[in-house]
């Protein structure tokens, strides 16, 4: 309002003939334009509704410079802010008509198309140009807006990724915890309750139990030692390859592998390759799970260990009696862990009664790739 007083005191504007001389009547138009201000963020229509007659006033007085500013920031306002969102279309629409117009009607008028130019030009200018420029800040706007959105689901899905990855690894690390311990707490707590009911077991049976319980004990210690340093350094690159478990240690794992009734042999097998240490840890845990399994639920006789070499893949066989075995109990989760150590690795895996026996198969491709990381074992 201010700085329009101080143009129209300073003359900015333009009459129509110098007998028309609206003095202190130019003030109307200006505080209306001003008053319609206001309005312009809360209701931007309503201000345009409201400023579009003081405009058309304005210009039959004389157009002034003050006034064209406000009403352009007007048209602005209704085309930014306005809803719905085709209000800029209508009003842009509306403007180049109106601009055509004055074209039209100038050049009549004054009987010069020069003029007439002149008038179009200075009306684009005023009403045109403000909501062609309010568009495109609208549309910058709404780009942006749908980056923001593209931004917030790509974190989302980064957060559900995230989620499912830690709950990966911690059903990995379940997995692992479980083979680890299963094995060798079976056979301890097999051979200590041997110890604890046979009254009259003679030294050398005594021994042997004992030797078994101590050798298990140390062996789980020393697995769980390696685990639990695998975790701290944060994956698989942090482990000693040399300290994981490895196929030829199955003697040892067979031979604990034992209860009064029933006992445990591994089938000689030659021609194995090297092999991936996935591959190998892989293997070396579905053999122990499988005698786990033989020592908790398998009847009295012995059980049979094959690992082998054909087409291109390591062929696992466990065959153990059926029968109730030792009552000891399970989690219910050492299948699901053998076959998921398979499927990890695109090998094959199955288990069920064969011949009067309980078979458990497995067949693991060498070039088999780990899901994640590398961690197959995991």
């Amino acid at each position: 309002m201010a700085a329009g007083l101080v143009l129209l005191a300073a003359h900015g504007y333009s009459t129509w003939s110098d007998h028309w001389r609206p003095g202190g009547l130019r003030l109307l138009p200006l505080a209306g334009l001003c008053g319609a201000m206001l309005l312009r963020r809360t209701a931007p229509r309503t201000a345009l509704a409201v400023s579009t007659p003081f405009n058309l006033l304005d210009v039959a007085f004389g157009p002034s410079i003050a006034t064209a500013m406000i009403y352009g920031d007007a048209l602005y306002a209704a085309s930014l802010y306005g809803r719905p969102k085709r209000t800029a279309e209508w009003l842009l629409g509306a403007t180049l008509t109106t601009t055509v117009a004055v074209l039209a009607v100038a050049g009549v008028l004054a009987r010069d198309l020069a003029v007439g130019v002149v008038a179009g030009a200075l009306a684009g200018t005023v009403w045109v140009t403000p909501v062609l420029t309010a568009m495109l800040v609208r549309e910058h706007r709404s780009r942006a807006e749908a980056e923001r959105q593209r931004a917030r689901q790509v974190a989302r899905l980064a957060e559900m990724d995230r989620r499912a990855a830690v709950g990966a690894e911690r059903a990995r690390m379940a997995r692992e915890l479980h083979d680890v311990i299963a094995n060798h707490l079976s056979a301890v707590a097999l051979h200590s309750s041997a110890v604890l009911k046979v009254r009259d077991l003679d030294r050398e049976g005594l021994d042997r139990a004992m030797t078994v319980i101590r050798e298990n004990s140390v062996q789980g210690l020393a697995e769980m030692r390696r685990m639990i340093g695998l975790l701290r350094d944060g994956g698989a690159e942090g482990a000693d390859p040399a300290q994981a478990p490895r196929l030829a240690d199955l003697g040892r794992l067979v031979e604990r592998t034992a209860r009064p009734d029933l006992t445990a042999r591994l089938r000689p097998a030659g021609g194995l390759p090297e092999l991936p240490a996935p591959v190998e840890l892989a293997a070396y845990r579905i053999v122990q799970e499988s005698l786990t399994n033989a020592l908790k639920h398998a009847g009295p006789g012995r059980a049979e260990v094959s690992v082998g070499y054909a087409r291109g893949r390591v062929v696992i066989d466990v065959l153990s009696p059926l029968g109730d075995g030792a009552g000891l109990p399970g989690s219910g989760s050492g299948l699901v862990g053998m076959r998921e150590r398979a499927a990890i690795l695109g090998g094959e895996f199955s288990a069920g009664p064969e011949g009067g026996r309980w078979l458990v198969h497995a067949e693991l491709p060498l070039d088999g790739e780990p899901a994640r990381d590398g961690e197959a074992a995991l």
